[in-house]
């Protein structure tokens, strides 16, 4: 009877909140300049609001006027000094977490969440599962376990400021409702050796009646794989009433061949787009591509054409400016104290009613060094078009220039993990070359000009991502190696893992 009352709770629930959310659809250009102009109001006396000329600021064009795109150096003597207990710097109050971050210049980044974004970034996550039960008429697994694959939830302290992995820190949110049924347990959650962890979740939840599973794909796989070995089946075997998977951190198009044998069976599949700064996108219709972006949960969006990003007089757009199937670095303003921030990602319109968007790459994650300026979404559809002509199974790939080869023209090299190799190789190679010209008219040029020579593969042993990924210090949790790289370093370190 409980579990009746509980599912029937869920989808009033859903159908409630998505009614709900068809405002912010329609309004989103209106919400977001009504936002941006109430974040400056309540900040205009914090120390970078009196610094920028808040009192000032009447609409967008003043924002940007005033307020120039920032990264973490930028703000980082601001944060420096919430870190040590300062309020009224950034934001009103000093934040209600940090979320801990791995750098690269900056080593260790603490992302402020203040009290109004935190409520935010469980919202984001909970509609994405309201407008999955609305859309599937169907709440069936809030009566099962389910599974968040994620960091540590165990929190230091900094000043008085709990902080830790944003996943930790959501751990300490998810509603009373749903805790009964979450694996796994606080003492394997909490545990830092990634392998020896997922081990422990296997004893946990291998004869459960797992429902929800949610993680990053490459954890997932990894998971799934460990169960699929220990007792020789498919996971939709182990579970049969898994329905839902959920998804983030990543693109999940790349996995979704390797996840959907692993799985043997039908499940549904919703990709989110969270982040520390905050949760940006989710798939209101898991029948669909596309994110939806989250308008009104206290992040205003400008978009930099990517060609331009970096550069003098880049332009900011708005939503009402935007172009659909164009690439644009994301930046934010948020309701914990973010100004103008440039977090890195890359995205791509794909609809204008309502606004859903690609995650299309990183601003630092790209292959150009002879001009072409190749991102991540390029290379993945270039390898899935190819997959499709010539059928094989990639556990993991990573691009990277080769400018001074030993003979011959420079080259892209692929460094690549088969788990199931092509019929043949050769047709594969030329196959995703041709994919990959097809997708970027600057690197056709390079080829055809005979500048560059058509790309190489390297094939990898088995595990060597998994491999590289643990000798850096980097398995598990939302780490997760780049596809694309404008120099070796990578590439250099997994030429061990050659086969």
């Amino acid at each position: 009877m409980l579990n009746f009352f509980k599912k029937n709770a869920a989808l009033i629930w859903a159908k409630r909140h998505v009614q709900k959310a068809e405002d912010f659809k329609k309004n989103a250009e209106k919400n977001q300049e009504d936002l941006l102009i109430s974040l400056v109001n309540t900040a205009q006396k914090t120390l970078f609001g009196r610094e920028h000329d808040f009192e000032n600021i009447h609409s967008v064009k003043d924002f940007q006027d005033r307020v120039p795109v920032a990264d973490y150096e930028d703000l980082k003597p601001y944060i420096e000094r919430v870190k040590k207990g300062q309020s009224n710097i950034l934001w009103t109050e000093t934040p209600e977490y940090f979320a801990k971050t791995s750098g690269t210049t900056s080593g260790s980044k603490y992302i402020p969440i203040s009290k109004e974004g935190m409520p935010f970034q469980i919202a984001g996550a909970q509609s994405a599962l309201f407008h999955y039960i609305s859309k599937k008429n169907n709440a069936d697994f809030v009566n099962g376990k389910m599974i968040f694959l994620q960091g540590s939830p165990e929190l230091e302290e900094v000043f008085g400021i709990k902080t830790g992995r944003l996943s930790g820190i959501v751990a300490h949110h998810i509603p009373n409702y749903l805790q009964k049924n979450r694996l796994p347990s606080w003492k394997t959650n909490i545990m830092e050796d990634w392998e020896a962890k997922v081990d422990k979740i296997i004893k946990e939840t291998e004869h459960e009646n797992m429902t929800l599973i949610s993680g990053i794909p490459p954890w997932l796989i990894m998971y799934f794989e460990k169960l699929t070995e220990k007792h020789g089946k498919k996971i939709k075997q182990l579970f049969p009433n898994l329905q839902l998977i959920v998804t983030g951190g990543v693109n999940y198009e790349p996995y979704r061949d390797k996840m959907e044998e692993l799985l043997g069976g039908k499940v549904d599949i919703v990709q989110t787009f969270p982040a520390s700064e905050g949760f940006f996108a989710f798939q209101d219709d898991y029948t669909k591509e596309g994110l939806l972006l989250l308008t009104n949960h206290g992040i205003f969006y400008e978009f930099i054409p990517l060609e331009e990003y970096g550069k003098p007089g880049a332009r900011r757009l708005t939503l009402k400016e935007i172009e659909l199937h164009k690439d644009y670095a994301l930046i934010l303003t948020t309701n914990s104290g973010l100004w103008a921030y440039s977090i890195g990602d890359v995205v791509r319109f794909i609809s204008k009613d309502p606004y859903r968007v690609l995650v299309s790459g990183r601003t630092k994650h790209f292959t150009s060094a002879f001009g072409e300026h190749v991102i991540a979404i390029e290379v993945e559809e270039a390898m899935k078009a190819a997959l499709e002509k010539h059928p094989a199974q990639i556990t993991e790939f990573h691009l990277a220039p080769q400018v001074n080869p030993a003979e011959g023209l420079p080259y892209h090299e692929w460094l690549i993990e088969f788990e199931k190799e092509p019929e043949n190789f050769e047709t594969f190679r030329d196959e995703l070359d041709l994919q990959l010209r097809a997708k970027n008219t600057y690197y056709d040029d390079l080829i055809s000009g005979n500048i560059l020579q058509k790309l190489q593969i390297t094939r990898l042993k088995k595990n060597a991502f998994h491999e590289y990924a643990k000798s850096q210090g980097k398995l598990g949790g939302q780490n997760k190696t780049p596809r694309l790289a404008n120099d070796r370093k990578i590439a250099d370190l997994l030429e061990i893992y050659k086969i």
